[in-house]
């Protein structure tokens, strides 16, 4: 008998302390990839527009790769073989650039990569679904973006002390070994395949192989997709260009303490983000979608504003808690809006990888912008201009994205009809 109300998981204890070290961990190897990669093939005397090559060979392949690695995570019923096969991929990546930083080495690296990452988010964000379900799928994401942030700030100081006291190398040897106690964790993780399968064809009530599922065109179709999608790229637009305008700006003229100022830059937002997760999950699933997201989104236009007025190099940092108010919000609203929109229809990380590739344009489009605005109007232009696209995806949260937090109530009263 239905009873309208939204199936209740319980999860074993073992099974969510798994899942929190499994963010830990991940977030650990996913640290090797970001800026030491630069470092350590400057160390081997490549340019800086060798090292900008193998960076955009990275990136575009992580864009190409958003929705086919998300249609392929729907496509898995076993989502930790999803997971896994995407961190075997992480290790021999960071491999063959500890082995060989040489140029197709790096670039197979980073197209593995890109790739790999595409299928690990929507693959841990569906193993998260399918352990807690919808319901209480706010909390379980705030959880994870805590121990995401906790192992990226932990990672990023044990692989500065690595490549600082050891070699550049062994930053990325360090990277592979990390990835070990992500399998272990992730083969801890017990959950029902089925427990979030999407709904069965009228006509065959018992033919779960025959689940009714959206096409990608009935995806695109949907408002509250394309609305938040645009919210996407509206945001990374503000976002992607702005702390690394700052810094170039900011630091110029500094002589000691620039590396200094630049990792508290990196570290400060990951605290904050550790800190508010879990509110942010919490208070999504009572206020709803929509306050949440306004709250986080405005911190972008503010954040442009005062880097505009900076001169201090110090105060760089204080600045900076706000990306880690926006990071906290975006990080736990994505996965948990494509829930709302597509988590019963079958069709969950295809939504997580549109949203995905709606962020790669954004940052693309804003590190593009951002650089030709501050050579040719200077940076508190460009500062403005940020501020500008981050007042817009405010603007569009307020006055145009649905909310979409009663999706899971809409569709028990459609079940109760029925």
């Amino acid at each position: 008998m239905t009873t309208g109300k939204p199936t209740q998981l319980s999860p074993s204890l073992r099974s969510v302390r798994a899942l929190d070290w499994l963010n830990f961990f991940v977030a650990n190897v996913q640290t090797g990839f970001g800026p030491f990669i630069a470092s350590y093939l400057a160390s081997h005397k490549w340019t800086q527009g060798e090292i900008g090559l193998a960076l955009s060979v990275g990136t575009i392949s992580a864009m190409v790769s958003q929705v086919p690695g998300g249609a392929a995570v729907d496509a898995l019923k076993n989502k930790k073989a999803a997971a896994a096969w995407a961190i075997i991929a992480i290790i021999i990546s960071a491999m063959l650039l500890a082995v060989s930083p040489t140029v197709v080495p790096v670039m197979a690296a980073e197209v593995f990569h890109g790739f790999a990452s595409c299928m690990l988010v929507p693959a841990m964000a569906a193993l998260a679904l399918a352990l807690v379900g919808r319901q209480n799928l706010g909390d379980r994401l705030g959880r994870n973006a805590r121990w995401a942030s906790i192992g990226s700030a932990v990672a990023a100081g044990l692989m500065g002390l690595c490549g600082e006291y050891v070699s550049p190398r062994a930053v990325f040897w360090l990277t592979a070994a990390l990835a070990l106690p992500a399998l272990v964790a992730l083969a801890m993780i017990e959950y029902d395949k089925h427990a979030n399968a999407p709904k069965p064809l009228k006509a065959a009530p018992l033919a779960v192989d025959t689940a009714e599922r959206e096409t990608i065109f009935d995806l695109l179709r949907d408002r509250r997709m394309l609305t938040f999608a645009g919210c996407v790229i509206l945001f990374h637009l503000s976002n992607a260009a702005m702390l690394n305008l700052a810094a170039g700006e900011v630091t110029a003229g500094m002589g000691d303490n620039v590396q200094l100022v630049i990792a508290a830059c990196i570290i400060v937002p990951q605290a904050i983000v550790a800190l508010m997760s879990p509110w942010v999950g919490r208070t999504a699933q009572a206020w709803g979608r929509r306050p949440v997201l306004i709250l986080g989104f405005s911190a972008l236009p503010l954040r442009a504003l005062l880097f505009a007025a900076v001169g201090n190099p110090y105060f760089l940092v204080p600045v900076q808690m706000l990306d880690g108010l926006s990071a906290a919000v975006f990080g736990v609203m994505l996965p948990l809006i494509a829930a709302d929109v597509a988590g019963g229809k079958g069709r969950y990380n295809l939504c997580i990888g549109l949203f995905g590739l709606s962020a790669g344009i954004g940052a693309t489009l804003s590190t593009a912008l951002a650089g030709f605005i501050a050579d040719h109007f200077g940076n508190t232009v460009s500062f403005l201009g940020l501020a500008s696209a981050g007042a817009a995806a405010v603007l569009m949260v307020w006055l145009v994205m649905p909310e979409t937090r009663d999706a899971l109530e809409e569709e028990a009263a459609s079940d109760k009809a029925a």
